[in-house]
């Protein structure tokens, strides 16, 4: 469980000792002597208000000490590394809120930087969970006030990420306050907590903080099932305690014998988080492997690698249980490794392992990287602080987008590793999914901004519509005067959009259109696509019906309005025909039983070879798994992690095989892919390279050049599944610079 009160320095009456206080800070914090100074008189200026309010019996309904709380939060954020300007700001922030000293004084006695910190803060205080806000919003002037004063403290947050840092010290002295509250402001507190604050910490990586938060408010709205846990821990802490102590006498030998300087310690066990663990996984508290848990904190990524070879051999590690976030990071930029294992006594041991400053980033967050106004003139790109509060900016134009409580969506969101943040011309941050295009960027800006959408720029050069943009990348539309978005942008196979958003806009203009002009459109789309895939005298009677189509103009005006995919077309054709009246390639795949007597899995990359699951590792579905062939009994598949395959991939190289898990044996088809293009250079390795990319395997390849001409004809035999992929590989060979053509060939 979590330390959720630091001790203040009383004197011998049972007040505090302002002067030791101040000393602690300035240990903390790392403060110097103006600074220090200033604090002082912050804190006396908050001490005379809460005297002159309790003289006036103006007492704080709830009783707190506006004062003390403001000294606590200073406290936390001392431990943060903030400025003086922000623990000024923290001591004072209270006092001001409760209407015990005027923002303007504090602007005239501490300057217009903290009051502005104040005020920002003040502005948070509009954030509500939603649950807590479900009766206030019942009307529609409630909710566009709601609305208004979101946007308002979104404003302060892209402001200062400080205000973010003093609110979240304020709400968890509030929360560590709330026990000592009547039982509903403590729900109502503890559900704006977990909705917004600990989510919050979350997000900008500070983890002490983060786990504070969520055990607190998990106490308070669910008691039954913390106090059943807490119970659960306690009663076999020392028996854990010893355990513990054993194990890391253990790993402090092992890492002196390898010459390896590093920190090894029991890790704290957060009770939200077991609670969490065992309803995601529904299984019972003593298959929560992080019970017993130790982390180990060496100076390099190159340790952390070693360390984990060492633990994987002291003890056998548990299928499923590793993670590498230090090669995949969290979303909130948490890197280290995670581990579970069979110790001693074969009981189940986490061990996390990461280097020092990734345990300081995961533990401060943004705080580690901390860096002032005026100080960054000369980098380049973002670092680990400035991730960790684009997207803070970028909510404010999701607020536009969905309404409601976007904070608090995104705050609980778990897919902001699918997102990637791009930048307007003018710097604004415009936030997309992984795999997003500049036709989508354009309609996320605005919707007549991508109908007249004609190109774009990338980082200053010109870029095809449908190239994948990245994270930090300036985009720049390029716009024509009218309206005329082109009915190829709704085509999957020539990945101009991946939004829904886009989709719809582009859909909805069509429609407005004429159903002539739908019609023709549709019967020309169709014509091409089915003449690129070889399917002559096609009955397209049959497939309109087949697709619940009244007529074949019926389902032209579909495909031209954007209301029937391409796709969706091509699988209705698929269920009509068989691909070349050919039978199904040989399968990629290999059967091997489980040892356990499950239900058969299968191998994709090893054919019709010979299988078995090595036991050094018994990898299961899901792990990633290499191949190693061996002498007389075929492949043996072994974990990608697995020690023997880490040495044989050092001896023995040309016998380890990539391979991968598949649900069951494909069924792939033959298929000859014709392409006429103007020679170049490197113009096979790009069609190559992009089949690769589309996972197709290629059979057979054949090429005859006109040096006369500069022309190429190529033949390639590929496996495909089926008419769609066909589709979408054709598309995008013929969008590869110099060919002209790429069409299927029908075998005979």
């Amino acid at each position: 469980m979590v330390q959720v009160r630091k001790h203040h320095s009383f004197g011998a009456i049972g007040e505090l000792d302002l002067e030791s206080w101040l000393r602690h800070i300035q240990t903390l914090a790392n403060l110097d002597g103006g600074a220090l100074v200033t604090l002082r008189r912050a804190a006396e200026l908050s001490s005379d208000a809460e005297q002159r309010a309790i003289a006036a019996e103006n007492i704080w309904a709830e009783g707190a000490s506006s004062y003390l709380t403001g000294l606590e939060m200073a406290e936390i954020l001392a431990d943060l590394q903030v400025d003086g300007d922000a623990l000024c700001a923290a001591v004072l922030y209270r006092a001001v809120r409760e209407k015990r000293l005027p923002i303007k004084a504090v602007e005239e006695e501490f300057g217009k930087p903290v009051a502005k910190l104040i005020r920002g803060v003040l502005r948070m205080a509009a954030i509500r969970s939603r649950s807590a806000d479900t009766d206030a919003e019942s009307a529609r002037g409630a909710v566009e006030e709601h609305s208004e004063n979101i946007r308002r403290m979104l404003v302060a947050l892209v402001d200062d990420v400080r205000v973010a840092l003093v609110k979240l010290a304020e709400r968890t002295c509030a929360i560590r306050a709330a026990k000592n509250a009547d039982p509903v402001k403590r729900r109502r507190v503890a559900r704006e907590v977990a909705d917004v604050y600990a989510p919050l910490a979350h997000r900008l990586g500070i983890g002490h903080i983060k786990w504070e938060l969520e055990d607190l408010s998990f106490r308070y709205l669910e008691p039954e099932d913390y106090m059943r846990i807490a119970r659960l821990l306690d009663e076999k802490r020392l028996d854990r305690q010893k355990y513990i102590d054993q194990v890391l006498e253990l790993l402090r030998g092992e890492l002196g014998r390898a010459d390896i300087e590093g920190d090894v310690y029991g890790r704290a066990k957060h009770i939200y988080s077991i609670w969490r663990k065992m309803r995601r996984k529904s299984i019972g508290f003593s298959q929560v492997y992080d019970i017993r848990a130790v982390r180990i904190l060496v100076p390099t990524v190159r340790d952390c690698y070693a360390v984990l070879g060492i633990v994987h051999n002291l003890w056998r590690n548990i299928p499923n249980e590793f993670d590498d976030y230090i090669a995949s990071p969290k979303e909130n930029g948490y890197r280290s490794l995670h581990t579970a294992v069979i110790g001693p006594e074969r009981k189940v041991l986490e061990v996390q392992i990461r280097t020092f400053a990734m345990h300081e980033e995961a533990e401060y967050g943004v705080c580690a990287h901390w860096r002032y106004k005026g100080t960054d003139k000369d980098s380049q790109g973002q670092d680990g602080y400035e991730q960790k509060i684009s997207w803070l900016r970028q909510v404010l134009d999701w607020h536009e987008e969905v309404g409601g409580n976007p904070l608090q969506d995104d705050l609980q969101s778990s897919e902001v590793d699918t997102r990637i943040y791009v930048f307007t011309p003018e710097g604004h941050v415009v936030d997309l999914p992984s795999g997003a295009t500049p036709l989508d960027f354009a309609y996320k800006i605005h919707t007549e901004i991508g109908h007249r959408c004609r190109g774009a720029k990338v980082d200053g050069r010109i870029v095809p519509l449908n190239h994948e943009l990245q994270t930090a990348n300036q985009v720049e539309i390029l716009t024509s005067k009218r309206e005329a978005p082109s009915r190829d942008w709704l085509s999957p196979g020539m990945g101009y959009i991946t939004t829904s958003r886009a989709r719809a806009k582009i859909i909805h203009w069509f429609k407005q259109q004429a159903r002539d002009q739908n019609i023709a459109d549709g019967r020309a789309i169709l014509d091409g696509e089915f003449k690129q895939l070889a399917l002559i005298d096609f009955d397209f009677a049959a497939l309109a019906a087949k697709l619940n189509m009244h007529s074949l103009d019926d389902l032209y005006a579909a495909v031209g309005a954007g209301d029937i995919g391409v796709g969706q077309v091509l699988n209705a054709a698929q269920r009509m025909v068989k691909v070349d009246k050919a039978e199904p390639v040989p399968s990629l795949t290999a059967s091997v039983a489980r040892s356990d007597g499950q239900a058969d899995v299968y191998i994709d990359g090893v054919g019709n070879l010979m299988t078995h699951i090595a036991r050094c590792c018994n990898p299961v579905p899901g792990d990633e798994i290499m191949g190693y062939i061996t002498l007389g009994r075929g492949v043996s598949i072994h974990r990608k992690d697995c020690a023997n395959m880490l040495r044989m991939q050092s001896e023995e190289h040309e016998r380890v095989l990539q391979v991968e898990w598949a649900k069951k044996p494909r069924e792939l088809y033959a298929v000859e892919i014709m392409i006429e293009a103007y020679d170049r250079h490197g113009l096979l390795r790009d069609i190559t390279a992009m089949l690769d990319s589309q996972r197709i395997n290629i059979t057979a390849m054949q090429t005859r050049s006109n040096k006369h001409k500069h022309t190429v004809d190529m033949v390639l035999t590929a496996e495909i599944h089926n008419f769609e992929e066909l589709s979408r590989v054709l598309h995008r060979i013929n969008q590869l610079p110099n060919v002209a053509s790429a069409q299927r060939r029908v075998l005979h």
